[in-house]
């Protein structure tokens, strides 16, 4: 048997991190038992389902490095298959039709919670003759459900699961209009695709009583269903906006990588000992069903972000040139050249993006370069004659390396009888237009000669501050 899963999002909202983390575990199983994965998109809802979503969530899938095998299905375009099996059903016997009004369903529904019984269909027409049915009444067609013992699933995450048949009622596969409903949609379009193994959240678990009585009123084989906790916020609370239920484009946004942001979410809620630092070749060799807890996780910015920083800092430098250049804006090969060399110093600090482009800027500024406040701070007369006395000494320094630039200075600091502070401070302001940088060593040597010491030059001349 190939194993073969399916990631079958629908398109009424963007990818979010909860499906995001569905369709890794889906890819990673498949990788893992050497099948495939499939990608449907469950667009049946026309009312709510977008153009712009579908693209998302395809984008949202490449951006986090998730292949999915073979053409994407969608669902809306199977309509007339799924109306097929309904009809199939009803000539065997399996399913039938009902001519009750919305008048009469909720004529149901009342004396249900009048009698404070679940509200379920009473079977009017399970057993009616046809031709008793009212003049002009389209029908729908319904499930024949067992009424007696259980329906049983074997779940590869919660264990055994059982629900007693007359718990569930006969429900509706074809509606009046002849449009199939997603119970039917979803367990044809798994069958017809060869799904082997149905990954999701437990919040589909009640789903599976009722499609797996549909796999048996066929006939078919009933795939493996495995359903995941869903994701909780940090205060244990059900997934929100407020604790980060967006879109993967906002943690792209955000300046999340993707291999970092594919850690994480293998980590959220499947485990491997104590690893946290999962590669994509290590995550294949290791993941399996049986590693997933059955609790919720919880989303955990801390930790996305202390991975985001281990991975940041494994990147290559002229990746993450070209990951800046997104953030900052276009940049011309010296600019490029000059963040190429600064990376290692740059990277090492940063735990995003985000962070990482803030702190890259004052490197490709134009000269004058901007002051925030605090720099602005530090030119005070004093500090700025020092700064011009230190720009002229400089101008004979034929080594322009850290550690000569730091001999150097250190000798004018002593010629000058003053602390490394009092030039360091205003030092970095110049260089940097702020009080936080990296090492002015490492910084004038990054910019070179000409371009630190017109900073220092700006700097020592500015006539207010």
């Amino acid at each position: 048997m190939t194993v073969t899963v399916r990631f079958a999002p629908s398109p009424t909202g963007y990818l979010h991190i909860g499906g995001a983390r569905t369709a890794l575990f889906n890819w990673l199983f498949a990788r893992h038992h050497g099948g495939k994965c499939l990608l449907r998109i469950e667009d049946t809802d026309k009312a709510r389902s977008t153009e712009p979503a579908i693209k998302a969530i395809i984008e949202g899938l490449d951006w986090l490095g998730l292949p999915f095998d073979g053409e994407i299905v969608m669902q809306s375009e199977r309509a007339p298959r799924h109306a097929e099996v309904a009809h199939a059903m009803l000539a065997a016997g399996t399913a039938y039709r009902c001519y009750c009004s919305p008048e009469e369903l909720e004529a149901m529904r009342e004396k249900a919670r009048a009698e404070g019984k679940p509200i379920r269909y009473d079977g009017t027409w399970r057993d009616r003759d046809p031709a008793l049915a009212p003049e002009g009444v389209k029908p729908v067609i319904r499930l024949r459900a067992p009424q007696a013992g259980s329906t049983v699933i074997q779940d590869g995450v919660q264990g055994e699961v059982t629900v007693a048949n007359e718990q569930m009622d006969d429900l509706v596969l074809l509606r009046a209009d002849g449009s199939p409903t997603y119970m039917l949609s979803v367990v044809v379009d798994d069958f017809d695709m060869g799904i082997t193994h149905v990954i999701r959240g437990d919040d589909h678990l009640t789903n599976a009583f009722r499609q797996t009585q549909i796999y048996l009123a066929n006939g078919w084989a009933v795939p493996q269903f495995s359903h995941i906790p869903l994701i909780h916020g940090p205060d244990g609370a059900k997934l929100s906006k407020r604790h980060g239920a967006l879109g993967i484009e906002a943690y792209r946004d955000m300046g999340y990588l993707p291999e970092a942001l594919r850690n994480y979410l293998l980590r959220l809620g499947w485990g491997h000992g104590d690893d946290e630092i999962i590669g994509g070749d290590q995550a294949v060799a290791w993941f399996d069903l049986p590693g997933i807890g059955r609790a919720p996780a919880r989303l955990d910015f801390a930790k996305l972000d202390n991975l985001n920083g281990h991975y940041i800092r494994q990147a290559e430098d002229a990746r993450l040139v070209d990951l800046l250049a997104e953030r900052i804006g276009p940049l011309n090969q010296a600019q490029r050249a000059i963040l190429l060399s600064a990376m290692v110093g740059l990277k090492a600090r940063a735990k995003t993006l985000v962070e990482l482009a803030d702190n890259a800027r004052f490197y490709v500024a134009l000269r004058p370069i901007p002051l925030d406040d605090k720099a602005k701070a530090q030119g005070t007369p004093e500090a700025r004659a020092l700064l011009s006395r230190l720009g002229a000494a400089l101008k004979n320094q034929a080594d322009w390396t850290e550690a000569a630039l730091e001999t150097a200075i250190r000798v004018f600091i002593e010629a000058e009888g003053v602390k490394l502070g009092a030039v360091a401070q205003p030092l970095r302001a110049a260089l940097a237009g702020a009080v936080t940088s990296p090492g002015i060593f490492e910084v004038m040597a990054v910019l070179g000669r000409d371009e630190a010491l017109g900073r220092i030059d700006d700097f020592s001349s500015l006539t207010t501050v």
